[in-house]
């Protein structure tokens, strides 16, 4: 789209030659010659450069400039006038001018000035976007979810994000530990500092410890130079220590005291090393059973462990599925550049069916492979992996029950006969029981039954 110049002159012959001499320059050119007609078109329509004579009769070029910068501060203004002197390029550059030329100029002078003026504006442009951006890749709208569950999560590491105490993140791989991490450093105190991420499953122990305390030239081999380690880098920031659960024992040694005393050692020096770091650690290990079976220590838990925040896993919000999953159609559509596809109702069933053990990651890999397949304008079974329809056979209830059944085989029998007669769908069978969805999917656990395929006429 080009650029878009509005030109106020109150000579005719100058914005004739302006509109000529920009448009071939591939620039979209308004003209007018009244100032108070200019400052009116520039309220109700946007431009991306005002060119203002200085000396016109019912406004001034400074009192045109004055009153744009009144309701469009960030608006670039060149200003241009036949009558050049030191004290009024001064003046109008105080009140906010991009830039001063003076008539006659050659056209090469104008319109290099100009050039000069959407660079600079492409800048500006260019740096809110990347903040607006940074704000929103890290905010905890970018966790996605409206389940009760999801909406308590946020409260809570909102709540923790403005103390600087340690939080232990848990949950399953690719229920997006790392997004609820980088919002809980990005809303706190410490968010002008670095935030700084290692996964300890990625490396093995001696890379391991070199990378997260530093070393010294010569500690061993090929170490040919000093290096920090990443809890130095990470000083005066948060420090996002992934899968901690895969640690070894001396590493968790080392890791106990930077909690305890905000120190670390790099591998061949023996003098500690001051840090100032928040830590926020993350595991889809069961913690407590690998204490009681002397794999991670227990003193490095409880610390690890003073404000837990527990990730559900998909299936246990499956409310949140339609809301992923047009999440990622608009994001992947827009990426590939591809019309907004739609997604069939068959085909929403069964993602809300399938049990998700890759999660929220697994989720969106599907469906990006789904768009960059589909040829056509909705997406349906067909675009999606055979395994999405493998549910699990119903499991009918016994008809050995006793005579006098219990409130809970009831139970069980009702909703097994409600998702025979829906055929397996699950948001109908919901419905007619009264109940979430959410909760259907518990029940459909707890009493193991599962559902038919569903059909696909």
């Amino acid at each position: 789209m080009p650029a878009r110049i509005l030109v106020i002159d109150d000579e005719d012959s100058m914005c004739n030659f302006m509109e000529i001499m920009l448009s071939k320059e591939g620039y979209e050119v308004a003209t007018t010659t009244s100032a108070p007609d200019g400052v009116t078109r520039l309220r109700e329509d946007n431009f991306d450069l005002v060119i203002a004579d200085l000396n016109m009769p019912e406004m001034t070029g400074l009192d045109v400039l004055k009153e744009i910068k009144t309701f469009k501060s960030g608006q670039e203004v060149i200003v241009m006038t036949a009558f050049a002197s030191v004290d009024t390029a001064i003046e109008a550059m105080k009140e906010g001018a991009a830039d001063y030329v003076t008539k006659p100029f050659k056209v090469d002078e104008i319109k290099l000035v100009i050039e000069k003026s959407m660079h600079r504006r492409a800048l500006v442009n260019e740096n809110v976007s990347l903040k607006k951006q940074l704000q929103t890749d890290n905010s905890f709208d970018r966790f996605l979810g409206t389940s009760e569950t999801i909406v308590r999560l946020k409260k809570l590491a909102k709540r923790v994000a403005g103390s600087d105490s340690t939080v232990l993140i848990r949950g399953e791989s690719g229920t997006g530990k790392d997004l609820i991490a980088g919002a809980i450093h990005h809303h706190s105190p410490r968010c002008g500092g670095p935030f700084v991420t290692i996964n300890c499953a990625a490396l093995p122990e001696s890379l391991l410890e070199s990378e997260l305390f530093g070393h010294k030239k010569g500690s061993f081999t090929g170490a040919i130079k000093d290096k920090d380690g990443l809890f130095k880098v990470a000083s005066s920031g948060t420090f996002f220590l992934d899968e901690v659960g895969n640690t070894s024992l001396a590493i968790q040694v080392k890791l106990l005291r930077v909690l305890e005393d905000k120190k670390i050692t790099p591998v061949g020096e023996t003098k500690p090393i001051d840090v100032d770091v928040r830590l926020i650690a993350a595991t889809n290990a069961d913690l407590e059973n690998d204490v009681k079976a002397g794999r991670f220590r227990a003193d490095l838990f409880y610390r690890l462990n003073v404000i837990p925040i527990n990730i559900p896993s998909l299936r246990e919000r499956r409310d949140d599925i339609p809301l992923l999953v047009n999440f990622f159609v608009n994001k992947y559509c827009e990426k590939n550049k591809v019309r907004r596809k739609q997604i069939s109702a068959q085909a929403m069933e069964y993602l809300l069916n399938y049990n998700w053990p890759g999660n929220v990651r697994e989720l969106e890999n599907i469906v990006e492979r789904a768009i960059l397949l589909n040829r056509t304008d909705q997406l349906d079974i067909s675009d999606f992996p055979d395994k999405l329809s493998q549910v699990d056979e119903i499991h009918v209830v016994s008809e050995n029950e006793p005579s006098n059944p219990t409130l809970e085989s009831i139970e069980k029998a009702y909703i097994h006969f409600v998702m025979s007669q829906t055929e397996g769908k699950k948001a109908e069978a919901a419905r007619i029981l009264g109940i979430d969805t959410s909760t259907l999917y518990r029940k459909i656990q707890r009493y193991q039954l599962g559902t038919d395929k569903p059909s696909k006429s």
